[in-house]
């Protein structure tokens, strides 16, 4: 199955800014793949305003997240793979969501469900 990460992404995304607030990303900025202005990162983090009147061209798809922003007058294109996103919730009171570590939560199994029962079958020869 893919990701629920960028789904909750999105739909958050939309409930923040059809409340008249603004949108924030907490990114993980250390790995290579993120594409961001280093300039502002902290402890290996950087926070991004992603509200329709700071980015353009704001793409949020089932692997990425990209837009173009500027930096200090200098516009920048913004990469950050999916997994690096680890938080969106709003600049003026915190809510949103925060992602763990791990991409996906995989719930505990079952205990009723036949993959972790004992089969009550034997093997015949």
């Amino acid at each position: 199955m893919t990701s629920t990460r960028p789904y909750l992404i999105r739909a958050i995304y939309d409930w923040i800014v059809d409340n008249g607030m603004t949108p924030h990303l907490l990114v993980d900025s250390q790995q290579d793949e993120v594409d961001v202005p280093r300039q502002y990162e902290q402890e290996g983090k950087i926070v991004l305003n992603i509200s329709p009147t700071a980015t353009q061209n704001l793409d949020v798809n089932n692997d990425a997240v990209t837009f173009e922003a500027r930096f200090d007058g200098k516009p920048t294109t913004v990469y950050i793979p999916i997994s690096y996103v680890l938080a969106i919730y709003t600049r003026e009171n915190g809510q949103g969501m925060m992602f763990g570590e791990d991409n996906e939560i995989t719930p505990p199994p079952d205990p009723n469900s036949p993959s972790t029962k004992r089969s009550h079958l034997k093997v015949v020869k």
